[in-house]
């Protein structure tokens, strides 16, 4: 009976002349898809065991490429804290440079103006004196003309007096002294 049961069981997949067919999906049998099934779970193997070596790879050139722009930074940063240093010293320089300057040109000024005062002093002093000594000049001038002029007019008084008193002897006697006294 058994193989009756079986032989029913069996009756649907036997071909026609009693051979016995297998099943098949789009042509190909059940051991045509195991092969298909491990060819694919093959490649996705290789696929995803190289996926994260690739992941991988990306992220360390990009920690790469980061760590370059911040060493880059860095370097920028130095050079900038350089260049700002020596701007701030350079600044500084300056600024002494020019308050020296300043010092300088006020104790210019101070000695200029001293000098000015010297010598504006010296030539009023030098003025003064020369003015002084026209002064006592003229006065002397003066002082001489006004005792000629005195003595004319004394010596024309006397004359008239003398000529009005004086005789003719006494003119001859009067003008031999003064001829011996020259």
């Amino acid at each position: 009976m058994q193989t009756e049961a079986t032989s029913e069981t069996h009756s649907g997949t036997e071909a026609p002349g009693g051979e016995h067919a297998e099943a098949t999906l789009l042509g190909v049998g059940a051991e045509g898809w195991v092969y298909v099934s491990l060819a694919i779970f093959l490649i996705l193997a290789v696929a995803v065991g190289k996926l994260p070596a690739r992941i991988a790879g990306a992220l360390d050139a990009r920690i790469a490429g980061v760590r370059r722009q911040l060493d880059e930074a860095r370097a920028i940063r130095a050079e900038a804290e350089t260049l700002l240093a020596d701007a701030r010293a350079r600044q500084q320089a300056a600024q002494a440079d020019a308050a020296a300057i300043v010092a300088r040109a006020h104790s210019e000024a101070a000695e200029l103006t001293a000098a000015s005062e010297k010598a504006a002093a010296e030539t009023i002093a030098r003025r003064t004196a020369a003015a002084e000594a026209k002064i006592a000049a003229a006065e002397r001038a003066a002082e001489a003309e006004l005792r000629a002029e005195l003595a004319r007019q004394v010596t024309g008084a006397a004359a008239s007096l003398i000529a009005g008193k004086a005789d003719a002897a006494m003119q001859a006697r009067l003008t031999d002294e003064a001829i011996a006294a020259l």
